[in-house]
């Protein structure tokens, strides 16, 4: 058929003025589905632990009056919290904590999470625009002698472009983009909280590293005491002042202490080598860094940690989970939105011709352009239990938002309560100590002097021993309950996003930009 211009042109024309009419409609229609409202929880007032001043003496044999001057007293500012481990002082941690943001796996996969869920979006957004494909093609063809008088055979040459535009009329393209939006928020939050964790993990590995070595060190201390006393009993001996018998006990005490050593020594080996794989290196990698025995880093005596309010916004886990029940509120829209009728703006042009030589002419021109409306109706019924699917579903995110609440509320309590008991239990250590080194002093005089037997030695010396390695592992709970408090009450995350937020913000008006073109 020739190609008409003044037919096509008064089609076209009210083809438009549908499509016109369309887009008035639009603006005529609403967003279907719940409209998201963040969840307002009451929460307590203050915190049922409150930590009081602890007086600690600096070591074993100062005067009860001796305040430890080594530990500072440290107040909890929004500022100290975001990098919470310069409170200990202590530079190899800090140089820890920047290594494994650096190179843990786990922080890596969060990442890659991240841009995933970016591009993810992306895509959402998309939908909002016509979509817009080029094709050509030449197809040989032979019609039918039977069905077609004109017979014969011949090859159809045809290009053009076709579009596609679905018209948002009850939001479930605005939907699913909120929905988008809201879970790209949680997969940053889920990376933040990965790095709270991460940072809480590194230090409590330092920590057990050195709490190790301050007990391999008490029990050296021990061993070289109890040879020194076996090496009494053997003079003794020979002199005939004593017998087989404290020579046999004498022994056994110092073997007892040196079994505890290779112990201690696997527990180094083994936590170093934990440290490496967190920090994406191969076991071994830390050992020269960490082969200084160094004291247990000191906790600070008092801190105070706010109030329970503040966890809402402190916390990533908290925010993710705030941010996945946005997204499934928003999904009930995009369901709800799949009972109404669907409007898509379709048109094609191009060019078609059986012949070459005119297929850049008038007459090969071809369109189509109209309005499609789309309506499951017989369907609805699955339609809408899906409608309460994702009903349920929203408030299964809520109730998940509820538990990461009462959670983090009991995070922070236990931790104040473990770390203000185990100062109480350092102290008593500290304070026990102090006597069964006297009395370990006094029972190898006695000994020596020949005014007591062997067991009083025997019992100050492994009583000691046991009060130095308890005294070790709770300076180590001490500094680990504090990092636990700072992990529970959501610190270590902030200002080491800051650049990776940048990043993501460059990223992704780069993307941006280039979606334009």
């Amino acid at each position: 058929m020739p190609f008409h211009k003044e037919k096509a042109t008064g089609t076209a024309g009210r083809a438009w003025l549908i499509a016109g009419s369309a887009l008035w409609v639009i603006t005529g229609c609403t967003t279907v589905g719940p409209d998201y409202v963040p969840p307002q929880p009451e929460m307590p007032k203050h915190f049922n632990t409150a930590l009081k001043k602890q007086e600690f003496k600096t070591k074993p044999g100062s005067s009860p009056e001796q305040k430890n001057p080594e530990i500072p007293v440290k107040i909890v500012t929004p500022e100290m919290l975001a990098a919470w481990w310069h409170t200990l002082d202590d530079p190899l941690l800090s140089q820890i904590v920047e290594h494994a943001v650096n190179g843990n796996l786990d922080l890596k996969l969060a990442q890659s999470r991240v841009r995933e869920e970016r591009a993810r979006r992306g895509i959402a957004r998309t939908d909002r625009f016509p979509t817009i494909d080029a094709q050509g093609s030449t197809t040989r063809f032979r019609r039918s002698d039977e069905i077609s008088q004109f017979g014969g055979s011949g090859t159809l040459y045809s290009a053009g472009f076709d579009a596609t535009w679905e018209l948002d009329l009850f939001g479930g393209i605005k939907r699913s983009i909120e929905a988008a939006d809201a879970t790209l928020e949680a997969s940053r939050e889920q990376l933040s909280d990965t790095l709270v964790t991460l940072v809480a993990e590194a230090a409590l590995n330092y920590i057990e590293i050195r709490s190790f070595q301050a007990r391999l060190e008490a029990a050296e201390k021990n061993r070289k005491s109890q040879e020194e006393s076996l090496q009494i009993v053997k003079d003794r001996l020979q002199a005939g002042l004593t017998t087989t018998l404290t020579l046999e006990q004498a022994k056994y005490n110092l073997e007892n202490t040196r079994a505890e050593i290779p112990t201690l020594k696997i527990g180094i080996k083994q936590a170093k080598n934990g440290l490496a794989v967190l920090l994406g290196e191969f076991p071994g990698a830390l050992n020269k860094e960490l082969e200084e025995y160094k004291k247990v880093p000191i906790a600070p005596i008092e801190i105070a940690v706010g109030v329970p309010a503040d966890l809402l916004r402190r916390r990533p886990d908290i925010r993710r989970v705030e941010r996945e029940l946005a997204a499934q509120t928003a999904r009930v829209g995009v369901a709800t939105a799949d009972l109404y009728p669907k409007l898509t703006l379709f048109g094609s042009v191009g060019l078609e011709s059986i012949s070459t030589a005119s297929f850049f002419t008038g007459p090969a021109a071809a369109f189509q352009i109209g309005p499609q409306i789309t309506w499951n109706i017989f369907n609805r019924s699955r339609l809408r239990q899906n409608i309460i699917v994702q009903d349920e579903l929203q408030e299964q995110a809520l109730i998940q938002y509820e538990s990461a609440v009462l959670t983090a509320v009991k995070d922070v309590e236990n931790s104040l309560i473990d770390y203000a008991e185990e100062q109480v239990r350092r102290q008593s250590l500290l304070k026990s100590i102090q006597s069964a080194e006297r009395a370990a002093d006094l029972a190898r005089e006695l000994y020596t002097a020949g005014l007591s037997d062997f067991l009083g030695v025997l019992v100050a010396e492994r009583s000691l021993f046991t009060f130095q390695d308890n005294l070790a592992v709770s300076e180590g709970k001490v500094t680990s309950n504090l990092i636990r408090l700072y992990k529970a009450l959501g610190g270590g995350w902030k200002p080491l996003m800051a650049d990776a937020q940048q990043e993501a913000k460059a990223l992704e008006t780069k993307n941006h930009k280039e979606g334009n073109r």
